[in-house]
């Protein structure tokens, strides 16, 4: 089969998804082992009898719904590549928006109490892409991502070796429980904030992600309400936290944080207009 051929059959078996083009390139380009540039320069190249297995066995998956991120085994998040597993939520583009807040406060000029040693935590980091992107753009911080599995913490630990990164750790932790004694200058985190009946959880990838990376009690803020509690006795004196949330969470986010006596709250939108993140800083 030619990878023109190959490629058209795989958009008309993937018809009525999300997105059978941009699926069927991911997909065929993963199996060849080549950029997607490839398959429009060469399309007249043979598939391999084991590739053509290889793709039409991934073309079904896919039609099955399984996640493309999943069947390939990997993502692009911020400037890395980074390995995935369904014991891990899937990177997502709007993520990114906490990691350009984050490294935006730390930053600014008016930091400048703050060394060029940070130290920061990534909460439920999964496949360590926030901790990752962040100890990349300062290759002076220290970064530790934390999270309640274990197979997330090898996944996370992988992906360092993989991008060349030695400055972020990753350990086993339910949220604070094994930081006693930590201090950081920030700590971010993409926590589960998806209310556990939403019907959202019915549709596309997320059915096959973890519900204990999605679902965070009737509303969804339960791991929100415990992280912003907490945070207070693990950051320096006027440090940061910061959120993904979902899309109408922004004005409970900010409320929650100034309960708790954060200062300067402040939400910021994703890459379709929603509020998505949301920081402030501890007082003192």
């Amino acid at each position: 089969m030619r990878i023109d051929t190959a490629l058209g059959w795989a958009i008309s078996q993937l018809e009525g998804g999300e997105s059978p083009s941009v699926d069927a390139k991911v997909l065929l380009a993963h199996i060849l082992n080549q950029s997607q540039t490839y398959l429009f320069t060469w399309p007249d190249k043979t598939l391999s009898p084991q590739q053509q297995q290889q793709f039409e066995h991934a073309v079904k998956e896919r039609q099955a719904g399984k996640p493309v991120a999943y069947i390939i085994g990997q993502r692009d998040f911020w400037t890395l590549s980074l390995g995935t597993s369904p014991h891990t939520l899937i990177p997502r583009p709007d993520t990114e928006v906490l990691v350009e807040r984050a490294l935006a406060w730390l930053q600014q000029p008016s930091q400048s109490h703050l060394n060029h040693e940070l130290e920061i935590c990534d909460l439920g980091t999964g496949t360590g892409a926030i901790a990752l992107s962040l100890a990349a753009e300062l290759p002076k911080c220290r970064v530790i991502g934390v999270d309640f599995l274990d197979e997330a913490v090898h996944l996370a630990t992988s992906n360092a070796k993989r991008n060349s990164i030695t400055n972020a750790t990753f350990i086993q932790s339910d949220w604070f429980s094994a930081l006693d004694g930590y201090k950081f200058d920030a700590i971010v985190s993409n926590p589960p904030y998806i209310e556990t009946t939403s019907p959202y959880l019915l549709e596309g990838d997320v059915r096959f992600e973890p519900s204990s990376a999605l679902t965070s009690g009737v509303d969804g803020l339960d791991d929100i309400r415990h992280i912003i509690h907490s945070a207070p006795s693990f950051l320096k004196a006027s440090g940061m936290l910061a959120f993904e949330h979902g899309f109408d969470q922004a004005e409970q986010v900010q409320q929650l944080l100034r309960q708790a006596g954060f200062i300067d709250v402040v939400s910021y939108k994703d890459y379709g207009g929603n509020d998505r993140v949301t920081l402030g800083q501890i007082s003192g």
